[in-house]
């Protein structure tokens, strides 16, 4: 069997667990585990509290710091569009392109990777390679996030990371932070010919969007002179307000839904800062007026950003691989820059576009698959 047609049963198989992030991951991690241990792979479940989501950290070569993570997310969007042509989870082959939920994002990738782990087990190997499938990347990386917190504990320090989210096989060295809230107001309700009886929630998350717009504004001054990405400044996006039950009834709950997508960690602590001071104003007003009122922001997650290095050996190695001149960024989030944090340097590059992520017939062609497993064969070379 040829190295690609293993990369398409395993994807196959991939596919048909249907890991949406609201449902569990755990039978495609046990499977996984069970897979890679047939092949000498040091296999960890890291289960999370419920039970119900784990991440797979597995190892292959000496058992030291140092060495190489491919790294990739188990969790897939839900296939709720109205317009697949076939079981988005039952991977259908057309032409060059293999359809089905996660085919792209970002199961294509792991695929590939396990598909080489036979061969990784056999590399005469000089520094560890380790395979991390974490859960909930698409609700805020939770899975990345605890899996993190665990190697620092343990002060495990992966020297370099790879990440294999869809880029077209295009070396990615940045990309902004992704940051998602939803503020809470809780007011007092009343009819609305008597507005001074009630506290109205609606006006209240009114004039907080009102202050997020303002602070955007204000981003878009203090773009940093070289900053590679487009736009080169932090954004701020208000996605949702939710408010109220009828016009002549003073609204006594509301929802801002927004997030912030900064170049540097600054821009977000500054905009925390702010918008959390403007709360506390809108609080004490409104608790004057019924001590029962509040305001609550809740962090729905908090990605970190992927910052470009100077010299990044990860990023060397993926360009030398895939006959890149250079890296780029992006400007969708990814699990990088936690791994970054950790002082591991890191790229993102795999199979498939994101263009076609989070959509019906999402697909990933064969050809991409081809490269991405030439890329991860050619590793040997830099580790052994």
């Amino acid at each position: 069997m040829t190295l690609l047609r293993s990369a398409e049963d395993l994807l196959a198989t991939l596919i048909a667990y249907p890991t949406v992030s609201s449902d569990s991951n755990r039978a495609l991690i046990d499977w996984a585990a069970d897979y890679l241990s047939g092949f000498g792979a040091r296999c960890e479940v890291m289960v999370d509290d419920t039970g119900s989501k784990a991440n797979l950290w597995a190892s292959f070569g000496p058992d030291t710091d140092g060495g190489l993570v491919l790294s990739g997310h188990s969790d897939v969007v839900p296939a709720e569009e109205p317009d697949w042509t076939s079981d988005p989870f039952v991977m259908v082959a057309r032409d060059d392109r293999l359809y089905g939920r996660g085919t792209c994002d970002m199961k294509g990738f792991i695929a590939c990777v396990l598909a080489i782990a036979p061969q990784i087990a056999n590399w005469p190997l000089k520094e560890p390679v380790c395979i991390a499938l974490t859960y909930d990347e698409e609700v805020g990386c939770y899975g990345a996030r605890a899996l993190v917190d665990v190697l620092h504990q343990r002060g495990v320090r992966p020297a370099m990371a790879l990440l294999g989210e869809p880029t077209l096989m295009r070396v990615i060295d940045g990309h902004k932070g992704c940051c998602e809230y939803t503020t809470h107001f809780h007011g007092v309700e009343g009819h609305a010919s008597a507005p001074d009886r009630g506290v109205n929630a609606a006006g209240y998350a009114t004039r907080y969007a009102t202050k997020l717009l303002s602070l955007e504004q204000q981003l878009r001054g203090q773009a940093p002179a070289d900053s590679p990405f487009d736009p080169p400044w932090s954004t701020i996006n208000i996605g949702r307000i939710d408010a109220g039950s009828a016009r002549n009834v003073i609204a006594g709950q509301a929802q801002v839904e927004w997030e912030m997508r900064p170049v540097t960690p600054r821009d977000a602590v500054e905009v925390l800062t702010e918008i959390d001071r403007h709360g506390a104003e809108l609080l004490a007003e409104m608790q004057r007026r019924n001590p029962k009122a509040g305001i609550l922001r809740e962090v729905i997650g908090e990605v970190a950003g992927l910052m470009p290095e100077p010299r990044n050996r990860m990023a060397e190695i993926a360009c030398a691989l895939t006959g890149a001149n250079g890296c780029d960024v992006v400007s969708f989030g990814t699990e990088a820059g936690l791994f970054q944090s950790l002082g591991t340097q890191c790229v993102v590059c795999g199979p498939g576009s994101i263009e076609q992520a989070h959509r019906a017939d999402e697909f990933v062609a064969r050809s991409e698959l081809s490269a991405c497993l030439d890329m991860l064969s050619g590793l040997r070379g830099y580790l052994s």
